[in-house]
């Protein structure tokens, strides 16, 4: 029996060889998809959503928790991509400090949180734009600008076509539908956006996954495919902040995300893919509403603290306040803050104030030159995203004791001096090839999260030490 789900291939000779492209059927998907197999899950997604909204409406300065969860999205986001970027990376560069990483990976991390903000600020407006092709061609314009897919036409449509894994079409693992039928599946696509027939939540997952099958672009489908996502469940007042992102989820699920993806395609299996779109909502929305607990409290006890501190809380708690938003300073970038309106002498003695109180620390161990970190505040923002120090800890234990050395305080890597708990973010990287230089660092996946890569991780510190001439110091 014919799978009436299934889309069609559609054969292309080239030379002596040809390829298929797969031509996907128009949404909704026929027989329609059966909601008693997802009304426990999709009950379970709306009633995290409505807790989330709930304790975002109560919570005090929810600005600070836009601002920083739109920049949490993008860092995932891009992760998923390979971009390497950290929190303090991003930071740094939008407060036109410089990063201690490459600047195009940071930039396309940028890139994200601008491309996501003007986004959201269309469909906000009264004349704005509303989610429509137009609308995710100007947001792919600002995803790709000024970065290494400036030459993959930002902001336009693909005219030549694409493929997902190999090395052309005619060995890919995926080939998404010919230039030739782009726009009458991205113009289906559209309307059934707008449409209202099925419940918000189902419609969304199937949005997505139709349009990374139709991959419309020649780069950054993936990013935008999870940023539409979030336009969606902002537009449909699904959430009243947009606090609520999947990229955690799909990057640690990020081998089942991409096979359900396939299942849809060449099994029909929608049904299948929704479940466990359905559970990202509701871990996700649960995920957001412990980390915005988890931050409250945190700044509850720390501003505590700094009301002890006499006639210094006032200023203590301008230069606590500037650092929710910047969460790494120095008493230079500090005294240029036309808003605070402090001096050299008195940035330092609340930096130093702070730290003694335990809020913030200081991660050089130099007498000049001090950088102060709010580590608390930051590790609770990228929960998930790294391996925990203790793993950590445990990987450079074990490359210590095989290599018969000891790593110093400081390490000279990719370009920059840093805190050696802050470099062996190296052991979040997992090796592709057998040899390793400097000069492919960046080249390298990211994937704390797969135990069986442990192995490998080990292989790529010990490497990189030796790359590094760090044995026998």
């Amino acid at each position: 029996m014919v799978n009436s789900r299934i889309g069609f291939y559609k054969n292309h000779p080239i030379g002596n060889e040809s390829y298929q492209s797969y031509i996907p059927h128009k949404l909704p998907p026929q027989p329609n998809i059966d909601l008693s197999k997802l009304s426990l899950k999709l009950e379970k997604a709306n009633q995290a959503i409505g807790e989330l909204n709930a304790i975002a409406r109560n919570v005090p300065n929810s600005s600070l928790f836009v601002y920083m969860y739109i920049r949490e999205e993008a860092l995932l986001s891009s992760r998923i991509e390979g971009t390497q970027s950290s929190f303090s990376d991003l930071l740094l560069f939008e407060n036109h400090q410089k990063p201690d990483i490459a600047i195009d990976d940071v930039e396309e991390v940028s890139n994200y949180v601008k491309a996501l903000t003007y986004g959201l600020d269309q469909i906000k407006a009264t004349d704005g734009l509303p989610l429509s092709l137009r609308l995710l061609c100007d947001i792919h314009g600002i995803l790709l600008q000024g970065t290494r897919g400036t030459s993959k036409q930002p902001g336009e449509f693909r005219t030549t076509q694409n493929w997902i894994g190999g090395t052309r079409p005619g060995n890919a693992l995926f080939v998404p539908p010919a230039p030739e039928h782009l726009m009458e599946y991205l113009g289906d696509l559209e309307n059934f956006i707008h449409n209202r027939d099925l419940d918000n939540l189902i419609a969304i997952g199937l949005v997505h996954t139709q349009f990374e099958t139709i991959h419309p672009f020649l780069d950054g489908n993936g990013r935008l495919g999870r940023l539409l996502i979030t336009l969606m469940l902002c537009e449909r007042d699904i959430l009243t902040e947009p606090i609520l992102y999947l990229s955690l989820y799909l990057k640690k699920n990020h081998q089942l995300y991409y096979d359900l993806l396939q299942r849809v395609r060449t099994d029909g299996c929608y049904e299948v893919w929704l479940e466990f779109f359905l559970d990202g909502i509701w871990y996700s929305a649960k995920q957001a509403v412990s980390t915005i607990n988890q931050l409250n409290l945190l700044f509850e006890e720390d501003l505590a603290k700094i009301k002890g501190l006499g006639r210094m809380q006032y200023s203590c708690i301008k230069i606590w306040e500037y650092i929710k938003k910047l969460p790494q300073v120095t008493v230079p970038s500090l005294v240029k803050v036309n808003d605070l309106g402090m001096t050299a002498p008195t940035i330092r003695n609340c930096l130093e104030m702070l730290v003694k109180e335990g809020i913030l620390i200081e991660t050089t161990g130099l007498q000049r030159y001090k950088i102060y970190v709010y580590k608390k505040y930051l590790s609770a923002l990228e929960e998930g995203t790294n391996t925990s120090m203790f793993e950590q800890s445990q990987i450079i234990q074990r490359v210590e004791k095989r290599g018969g050395i000891k790593f110093p305080w400081k390490v000279d890597l990719r370009g920059h001096v840093a805190k050696i708990e802050g470099i062996i973010e190296i052991s979040f990287y997992v090796l592709g090839q057998k040899e390793f230089s400097i000069a492919n660092y960046r080249r390298i996946d990211t994937d704390p999260d797969i135990t069986r890569d442990q192995h490998l991780i080990e292989e790529a510190i010990f490497m990189i030490a030796k790359e590094l001439k760090l044995f026998n110091l």
